[in-house]
């Protein structure tokens, strides 16, 4: 099982990024897949969820109307869009994988998880 992170990097206050996670077939259905972030000091906590349907999704309210999570079955993807970021986004972002997709989110953990990537907000 391997989850693989990549789209990090550094942006400016207002500006995009998008992060992608690529999972071998055998985790990508019919699991959920999500999106956590741990910034320096802090616990980690989930960002969006999104579930194997692609119909139920579950978003951090810090990050609702920004973000956007969406899955490429075809290509065992799923990516986080990020706009409008703010310096307080700055945390390393990690991709999980999970049966559930309510767990995921309420229970802010998965079963699955790939190496993090950085992301950095400048003000």
């Amino acid at each position: 099982v391997q989850l693989q992170a990549s789209g990090g990097g550094l942006v400016q206050d207002g500006g995009s990024l998008k992060l992608s996670c690529a999972a071998s077939a055998r985790t990508f259905s019919p699991y959920a897949m999500g999106w956590f972030r741990q910034a320096p000091g802090k616990e980690r906590e989930p960002v969006a969820v999104i579930g194997w349907s692609h119909t139920v999704t579950y978003y951090a309210d810090s990050v609702k109307g920004r973000f956007t999570i969406s899955r490429d079955s075809p290509k065992n993807t799923v990516h986080l869009q990020m706009n409008s970021l703010k310096p307080e986004d700055t945390a390393i972002y990690y991709c999980a994988a999970a049966l559930s997709a309510q767990q995921m989110f309420h229970q802010r953990n998965g079963d699955y998880w790939g190496r993090g990537t950085q992301v950095t907000v400048s003000s």
